[in-house]
């Protein structure tokens, strides 16, 4: 796979494009060009997200280009709308970091106590009901397992909840990146899935992140 390809790079919610320049950089060290893409993570729908996406590359990008897209957390949740209601473009491969495929129970808790700050990305993303991932695309999924963050109190609580109904309950299985379940971004028509010591937000800085994502965009593969 040429390394020429265009890297498109998708933040997640809360976030803006200045998260994924670590990123970009070591991207870019390996001779890919990268455009950091920017949408209103909250105050708009995983489809019109997507559909921007979709607008920005008419606009800027030659269709005979391959892409490339990697998306973080809710990102990958727009990738993934974005192959399935797209599909005219010619896609490389795909990495998500840390993207909860199957939903997200930490979305699920506050959607119920304070939606406004999740807003317009639960249903229909973060609720687990996104369009499945198209045939054909080789998709690389990178989850982390170092349990810290904004999000590990409520992980915490939906634990014990958890181990009170079933103490045979292991630890391997309730692993998280203080966001998201380990368990939440497998998805079964991946191509490759990892599990690096990573938290949701410190997979974005991670040198061997980085690393893996850039071997599965050579090789189809991780790297193990």
């Amino acid at each position: 796979m040429s390394k020429k390809n265009r890297v498109i790079l998708v933040h997640g919610l809360h976030q803006a494009t200045f998260i994924m320049r670590p990123l970009a950089k070591r991207l870019q060290a390996q001779g890919f060009e990268t455009h950091q893409h920017s949408y209103r993570s909250m105050r708009d729908r995983l489809s019109t997200n997507s559909a921007r996406l979709n607008t920005w590359l008419e606009t800027n990008h030659n269709p005979e280009q391959p892409i490339v897209l990697i998306g973080h957390s809710l990102g990958g949740l727009i990738i993934r709308d974005f192959l399935a209601n797209y599909p005219q473009w010619r896609i490389g491969r795909c990495v998500t970091l840390g993207t909860p495929h199957n939903g997200s129970i930490c979305a699920d808790y506050i959607w119920q106590l304070l939606p406004a700050i999740i807003g317009k990305s639960y249903e229909q993303a973060l609720d687990g009901t996104v369009a499945p991932l198209p045939e054909g695309i080789e998709l690389g999924v990178i989850a982390g397992d170092k349990a810290q963050g904004l999000g590990q109190p409520i992980l915490s609580y939906h634990n014990r909840k958890l181990h009170k109904a079933d103490s045979s309950l292991t630890d391997e299985s309730l692993a998280n990146d203080g966001t998201v379940y380990v368990s939440e971004t497998i998805l079964s028509n991946a191509t490759d899935h990892i599990t690096l010591p990573v938290t949701h937000t410190g997979m974005l800085v991670n040198r061997e992140v980085a690393e893996q994502a850039i071997h599965f965009l050579d090789n189809g593969e991780f790297k193990r």
